[in-house]
């Protein structure tokens, strides 16, 4: 069975809903499961019937919220620090944390090196829109950036949505301010040009089309990528907000409200980011999935899955072989 480590004490609620998702995840699908952090805390936390699948891994501090990504290298007995090593020493083939994201991102390119060819890495995201996914890179890894860069986070996109998403031609478009060529700054000008080489490309998007259907992956810096990927999470929590409040203030509301609760499920499910889990991280050498600090049990279980996935496909020799073709 895949080994995959499990930063079993960084995020924002401690342990507990971490080793929750890691329970749920095990009652769907058996692997192994490396948990990084204190064996006295964690083991009490573990039902009899699954300790056949747990590790430990001995770690006793956390890279805590407040503290500078930079630092992340000099504290060697943190969870992040102890489980980006297990998987450069092949202990485990995949990490999941919802600890420091810039620590995870700082020492997944140190420690465990870029694939050949890259420039930068990227954090790649799934947006729900009106069909099913979006796949939106980067969502914070690089605020400045370059036209190779985003080029590069083209190619990575474009491999991981055919190879994880099963999408066999993924519409690749890149982030601008108009959907002419003609349009965005000399970043997006200079990109446009390079991506042409990409058979998939279909040329400049705006902000909208991440929710309408009409693209499969949307290309852009991280600065933008961030700044829209938080916005996009305050319109959600607002709009079902200010709807639970107009519900409120009137009983036909209420009662129409009941008669479409199972909608309202089903579109606060497809909305909800805790559905995809977390974040994979593009262009290293290994396999890093970043979840949101504020995670539960079932973000948790959604990120195993996916590293589960990510750590048994191809896919980052697949991005070195497909970039060494535009090289040369």
């Amino acid at each position: 069975m895949i080994s995959i480590a499990i930063d079993a004490m960084g995020g924002d609620f401690g342990e507990k809903p971490i080793i929750e998702g890691v329970i749920e995840a095990l009652k769907e699908k058996p692997f192994n499961a490396v948990l990084v952090g204190d064996s006295k805390i964690l083991k009490p936390l573990i039902p009899k019937d699954f300790e056949q699948y747990i590790q430990y891994e001995e770690a006793h501090e956390v890279f805590s919220m407040d503290e500078n990504a930079t630092d992340a290298l000099k504290r060697k007995d943190t969870t992040i620090y102890k489980a980006i090593e297990l998987v450069k020493n092949g202990k485990a083939k995949a990490v999941v944390s919802a600890g420091h994201s810039g620590a995870s991102m700082s020492l997944a390119t140190l420690r465990l090196g870029r694939l050949k060819g890259i420039l930068r890495p990227a954090i790649a995201t799934l947006m729900p829109n009106v069909v099913g996914k979006t796949l939106f890179l980067d969502v914070g890894a690089n605020t400045d950036c370059k036209a190779d860069h985003l080029f590069q986070f083209a190619i990575m996109g474009d491999i991981y949505a055919k190879e994880l998403m099963k999408i066999s031609k993924p519409r690749l478009a890149l982030l601008s301010n108009g959907e002419e060529e003609c349009k965005g700054n000399e970043l997006t000008k200079e990109a446009h040009q390079m991506m042409k080489q990409i058979p998939n490309f279909i040329g400049n998007a705006e902000g909208r089309d991440i929710f309408n259907g009409e693209i499969d992956i949307l290309i852009c810096d991280g600065f933008n990528g961030n700044v829209i990927l938080k916005a996009c999470e305050g319109v959600a929590t607002a709009i079902f907000q200010i709807l639970k409040r107009e519900v409120r203030q009137s009983i036909f509301a209420k009662i129409g409200a009941l008669m479409m609760k199972p909608c309202f499920k089903k579109l606060k499910k497809h909305m909800d980011w805790q559905e995809y889990g977390g974040a994979p991280l593009l262009g290293v050498n290994g396999c890093v999935i970043i979840s949101h600090g504020k995670s539960d049990a079932r973000a948790i279980k959604n990120a195993i899955f996916q590293a589960i996935n990510f750590g048994k496909s191809n896919i980052n020799t697949l991005i070195e072989n497909e970039l060494e073709k535009y090289n040369a």
